[in-house]
């Protein structure tokens, strides 16, 4: 079935769609990127050959692979650009309203038989569905960060996604060289629903005494983490982070989940992590 997938539209030009737009191309699909903002698709274009630059460098692509993958890719500022895509993957801010209204504005100028998928991290796929005119052809793709080098991708089923739609994600997903597992539609799904209680205690930690570096080599060493926590929360964002664990505190109703008050006193002071050039380490 991934074989009818030809063309691929990525929403959202960040971190996240940029390396979904590049796994796409590298798959041998034609992909575009867009987003509201010229400098964040200039940013995207950038990263993505510094990226395949590197590949070359570790002789994993060749030059020539390089400029057909680049080929394969477009950018644009226009939601009517997608129309020719047959796979459509979301990856703009965690705030459902604004994904809903994308997803609206979107319908006019997708094909019937397009599939659109969110790469949300937490929200409900079976509310992101409704908002949608394709309730069946709509499923949940969460890809991990950095998106060109970690191998898994979550789907996620929506109470509506059809058979069919699950079979094409589950295998353009493969195609692109990534393995997958299906998750419940419940807040963070499985990685998250793991994860950011596990960095929420690391800062409990943090808050009772015990050093940044200490937390991340006993984790490092005891559990085989190729990363600490606290060094992970600062990738992936304490705002982020914040915002996760404070869904799973509402949603989930357990304390297990309540946001350690340091992470917010972190988040107070604009104190983001490696983006902000400072979180519980400095960069």
């Amino acid at each position: 079935m991934a074989k009818s997938i030809s063309s691929v539209g990525v929403i959202g030009a960040g971190q996240m769609g940029a390396g979904i737009a590049q796994v796409a191309a590298q798959a041998g699909r034609d992909a575009v990127i867009f987003d509201v903002a010229e400098v964040a698709l200039e940013k995207a274009k950038s990263g993505i050959a510094r990226r395949l630059d590197r590949a070359i460098e570790k002789e994993q692509i060749s030059t020539a692979d390089k400029s057909a993958i680049e080929g394969r890719l477009s950018y644009t500022t226009k939601l009517a650009d997608l129309g020719g895509s047959d796979f459509v993957v979301e990856a703009i801010v965690e705030n459902p309203e604004v994904k809903e209204k994308l997803f609206q504005d979107l319908a006019p100028h997708l094909s019937k038989d397009a599939i659109l998928a969110s790469n949300t991290s937490s929200i409900s796929i079976t509310r992101l569905a409704k908002a949608s005119d394709r309730p069946e052809r709509f499923i949940g793709m969460h890809f991990m960060n950095p998106v060109p080098v970690m191998e898994l991708v979550e789907i996620i089923r929506g109470l509506q996604t059809s058979d069919e739609t699950y079979q094409v994600t589950k295998e353009l997903a493969e195609n692109m060289g990534k393995k997958t597992v299906l998750a419940i539609d419940g807040p963070g799904f499985i990685v998250n629903r793991i994860l950011c209680p596990m960095i929420n205690e690391a800062i409990y930690l943090l808050q009772e005494g015990v050093q940044p570096d200490d937390i991340d080599q006993a984790m490092m060493l005891g559990t085989n983490h190729p990363m600490g926590p606290l060094t992970l929360a600062d990738f992936v964002g304490l705002d982020t982070l914040l915002s996760i664990l404070e869904l799973f505190h509402r949603e989930l109703g357990e304390d297990k989940y309540r946001p350690c008050p340091l992470l917010r006193k972190y988040v107070e002071a604009g104190w983001y992590g490696k983006k902000a050039g400072k979180g519980f380490y400095t960069y």
